[in-house]
């Protein structure tokens, strides 16, 4: 899918609830790196502290980001991807020394609906490593966090 297609049809609202796939360029594993991994973390959680986005669940896999979150007053969702993946790719090339984009352009994205229901996204979400045949228990997997469990 091009990135033209992954934005036809976008429509971003304040106040809704998005559940967003990024993807690292040449679908490169920078998160089996701890280090790097936090790093992004760090950028996820900074969206929330400067209140452009309530953060409900996410989980890093090595090579791309599931999120789930809403949009607060007045923010966009391409800003809100662009302002993540700009820092934290600012922040990430630095720790590995190199030049060159850490993530693909655009991302995947899902508005969703008042009938869906979130906590079962959020589950959906984090058993990502599960289903990925990463671990064997969630516990075991440390780069997730949903706000239910």
């Amino acid at each position: 899918m091009t990135y033209d297609d992954l934005r036809r049809g976008r429509h971003s609202a304040p106040n809704q609830t998005y559940y967003v796939t990024i993807v690292t360029a040449g679908r490169l594993r920078h998160f089996v790196d701890f280090d790097i991994a936090r790093a992004a973390i760090i950028e996820m959680r900074r969206l929330s502290d400067h209140r452009i986005l309530d953060s409900f669940a996410w989980v890093l896999m090595p090579d791309h980001l599931h999120w789930l979150f809403q949009l607060l007053e007045s923010q966009d969702l391409a800003t809100a991807v662009k302002t993540f993946k700009a820092r934290s790719a600012r922040t990430i090339s630095r720790k590995l020394g190199r030049r060159g984009a850490l993530w693909q352009p655009g991302y995947y994205d899902h508005a969703v609906r008042r009938d869906e229901d979130l906590l079962a996204i959020a589950r959906y979400i984090v058993a990502n490593p599960l289903r990925a045949g990463l671990v064997d228990s969630l516990g075991s997997y440390p780069l997730w966090d949903a706000i239910w469990l």
